[in-house]
């Protein structure tokens, strides 16, 4: 029996997501057991969004010129040399490092979906593109905990965890991942200057994919607006049993947003899609994530936190796939890996400016300001959605 290619890609994406989601609640704690102060902490996670910004298009760009597998197999290996050096550091330097090595060779989101892109028609993007979705909910579901249990013993142990994760994900691309058949590029062909200083003006100026790459910019910054300080925002706003809340309050926060990620992306977008379009779950998705901003400012009880933060990623969860498969249905077939290669740069941009943004705003006790930029940055989003007219009548999935 033919093995399906979607199944192998969403099991190396999901074990990838894993690996990271077992970091990312880590790092921070990580680093200051070092002596980092919250501003070195920002200063890292943005040094990573730095390097990623740098590399997206340059992995997109050797994707569609060598194919998805090798590159995808390249960036895995990176992952796993950065957390290696980031479980045996003895200093902020390597720390650095590790985070520097992982930034460079983060392609695999990108690459994977591309490979998603080539081996899926048109109807069936969005609803594809959502299996992306699911393997970040099943991360957020189950990485946090795993982080939260090991290193109760020791920081390196989670680390090693998700080193294992990342040798898992690159035995399982080069054993389990078909080799697909690609648009290889030639000399003289528009895919082959793809990659220039021209790139970004390019992608902006054409009429179809321009007005999708801002409104994706607005979508991802608001996304990292929230992820990068939601944990230092609901510290300094909600108690639980009469302590503010910690580390374990605010994984099971993110437990309960991956486990609404993996219901939505994974049983109903594609219903979603074929009722709606993806054009219409875009502004959907901005109008709830707007108002969940907006709410959240005022929010002071946890089951009015529960409530928001369900609209929220609802929101989140119905836009991007369906942003994402409007991104690539826009795109030339030679151009797919460079174009999601610059979404991939404008989420780098997003990375390196938000948690900067965030740790200044709640440093200073502006909680509710923090609230309405999110909610500024995801009305910028309606408005952008509300204005696109498709030039090409949309596709929607009969699933």
């Amino acid at each position: 029996m033919k093995r399906s290619p979607l199944a192998s890609i969403f099991l190396i994406v999901a074990v990838d997501v894993l690996g990271f989601t077992i970091i990312l609640p880590l790092l921070p704690f990580y680093a200051e057991s070092f002596g980092a102060s919250a501003l070195v902490v920002g200063t890292l996670i943005s040094t990573y969004g730095f390097c990623q910004l740098i590399a997206g298009p340059i992995l997109g760009h050797l994707s569609d010129r060598f194919g998805r597998k090798p590159v995808l197999l390249v960036s895995q290996c990176g992952t796993l040399i950065g957390f290696l050096i980031l479980a045996f550091a003895r200093s902020l330097p390597l720390i650095f490092l590790s985070r520097i090595i992982d930034g460079i060779t983060a392609g695999n989101l990108s690459v994977a979906q591309a490979y998603i892109s080539d081996v899926t028609e048109a109807k069936d993007r969005a609803k594809s593109f959502g299996l992306i979705g699911i393997a970040f909910g099943l991360g957020f579901l189950i990485g946090p905990a795993i982080s939260g249990v090991l290193a109760h013993f020791n920081y390196q142990y989670p680390i090693f965890a998700a080193a294992g994760l990342s040798l898992a994900s690159i035995l399982a691309t080069y054993f389990l991942l078909p080799r697909v058949a690609h648009m290889t590029v030639h000399a003289g062909e528009e895919a082959d200057r793809s990659f220039s200083p021209k790139i970004y003006s390019e992608s902006f100026r054409d009429p179809a994919l321009g007005p999708l790459l801002r409104q994706f910019a607005s979508f991802i910054f608001t996304f990292v607006l929230f992820m990068s300080g939601f944990a230092l925002f609901a510290e300094r706003r909600f108690t639980f049993h009469g302590a503010a809340f910690g580390a374990r309050e605010v994984g099971v926060a993110f437990a309960y947003a991956g486990f609404l990620g993996v219901i939505i992306q994974g049983g109903l977008i594609g219903r979603l899609v074929k009722r709606f379009g993806e054009a219409r779950l875009v502004k959907i998705g901005f109008v709830c994530m707007f108002s969940a901003f907006l709410c959240l400012s005022v929010t002071a009880t946890i089951p009015l936190l529960a409530l928001v933060i369900a609209v929220y990623f609802f929101g989140s969860s119905v836009l991007r796939p369906s942003l994402t498969s409007l991104i690539t249905l826009s795109a030339g077939k030679h151009r797919q890996g460079v174009t999601l290669g610059l979404t991939q740069s404008l989420m780098s941009i997003s990375q390196v400016v938000a948690p900067l943004v965030c740790g200044v705003l709640i440093e200073h006790m502006l909680l509710r300001q923090w609230a309405w930029l999110g909610a500024f940055a995801a009305a910028i989003g309606v408005m952008l959605s509300l204005w696109y007219r498709p030039l090409k009548a949309e596709i929607k999935s009969p699933v």
